[in-house]
């Protein structure tokens, strides 16, 4: 079990040792075969291998633990990614891919990559129940993310310099969040989304945007407050979990990360809300459950519909 980087450090002067870890963390309970899932496998012997492989006993296919993963294709070492996977669940704000590149002797181009594929590992499943399940409290909150046209001096800035990017989030008090990227902030499109995924027994908390309106007639009740006269209204009507949210994000982006495309908000925002959904795990565990998920999950750079560019 991780319990702090001095777990991780060993692992990036030792490929073996890093396989291994990785191993234990992709199959508990021993070596599946990586292609057909079957049990029975052996382990080929190479002279200077860096790393396990095994052939399976049934499809009679090779495989080892960066096989059908986020890890598969990729030059970087598993120690490095080790070490990427514990740096970015443990930082609070995010971290850059520079940061990266200087920690981890990469180039940019690498460390860019490292991150978005640890980021698609981290994108959850839809959750198991709905928001705000047994007449839980729900805030709906939408916020504006992007920098000022006048900030922006490049000379060659393009038409979208200082266009906002929409963040509407959806986060139940003392429970998860799910935040979704939105082309704007219409009555159609912001309840269109919180329908599906908050529970009909939900309370609703928002502010005034006139968007929200009409929610009672969906979920068991919506109250309201507005901004431009309180923060609070009758000490329980507030959006100050999404608000903290919000700051959290935003904080990472004008300080992490400095600026985000619209074209990969989505996987930033998966990052920031594994991180949130997962608070109260260490962060050793939260490094070893996105580990875990790292099976059957392939990014690619430049080829097919699930690339970066």
């Amino acid at each position: 079990m991780i319990k702090s980087i001095v777990d991780i450090a060993p692992l990036l002067a030792n490929e073996m040792k890093a396989g291994d870890f990785i191993r234990d963390i992709r199959w508990p309970n021993g070596v599946q075969c990586a292609h057909c899932n079957h049990g029975v496998v052996y382990e080929l012997k190479g002279p200077n291998s860096e790393r396990r492989q095994w052939k399976c006993a049934d499809c009679r296919k090779k495989f080892s633990v960066t096989t059908k993963s986020i890890f598969e294709g990729s030059h970087v070492s598993l120690g490095k990614w080790a070490y990427a996977f514990f740096i970015m669940c443990s930082a609070k704000k995010g971290v850059s891919a520079n940061q990266l590149k200087r920690e981890l002797g990469i180039s940019y181009k690498a460390a860019w990559f490292v991150c978005h594929r640890v980021r698609y590992a981290m994108m959850q499943e839809p959750f198991a129940s709905m928001l705000g399940k047994d007449r839980g409290v729900v805030e709906l909150d939408e916020t504006f993310v992007g920098g000022k046209v006048a900030n922006n001096k490049h000379k060659d800035r393009t038409e979208r310099a200082g266009k906002k990017e929409i963040v509407m989030t959806m986060i139940e008090r003392d429970g998860n969040v799910k935040t979704a990227h939105v082309p704007d902030t219409k009555k159609k499109t912001l309840q269109a989304l919180a329908k599906p995924v908050v529970d009909k027994s939900a309370t609703i908390m928002t502010d005034s945007n006139l968007s929200y309106e009409g929610l009672n007639g969906h979920f068991y009740s919506h109250h309201s407050v507005d901004h431009s006269k309180e923060y609070v209204r009758s000490w329980f009507i507030h959006t100050n979990f999404a608000e903290s949210y919000h700051s959290l994000l935003k904080r990472g982006i004008f300080g992490s990360f400095h600026q985000v495309s619209a074209k990969h908000l989505a996987r930033y925002l998966s990052e920031f809300d594994y991180r949130w959904n997962t608070r109260h795990m260490s962060d050793g565990q939260r490094t070893e459950g996105a580990l875990g998920a790292v099976t059957g999950r392939r990014l690619m750079y430049r080829k097919g519909a699930n690339s970066l560019i």
